[in-house]
């Protein structure tokens, strides 16, 4: 599966890199097969897993906040591996060029 999701606390100014940092450091060392990008964290896995690290990125926020943003969008396709590669793959075949990533 393939979960997208975005985590940042609202209480802590505008600048959140800081905060996003210790997001994406978590899934960095989890092991789980990403893709970060300037909006949101793609991670593929399984959803215990998935969601197993996804709490632990909450919890690490709460501590330093009172008031955490998340959305959490999932696409479970039964079967389906490498999608994170695969799904864009499929589309520089049908576009027959490469695409930036």
């Amino acid at each position: 599966m393939l979960v997208q999701f975005t985590m940042f606390p609202l209480d802590k100014g505008e600048s959140l890199s800081k905060y996003v940092a210790k997001v994406v450091d978590l899934v960095d060392k989890s092991g789980l097969p990403y893709q970060t990008t300037s909006t949101c964290t793609l991670i593929e896995g399984e959803w215990e897993k998935v969601f197993a690290l996804i709490k632990k990125c909450h919890n690490t926020l709460r501590k330093e906040s009172n008031r955490i943003y998340a959305v959490i969008i999932v696409d479970d396709r039964k079967g389906a591996k490498n999608r994170l590669k695969g799904k864009i793959e499929s589309i520089e075949k049908v576009l027959k060029r490469k695409i930036r990533k």
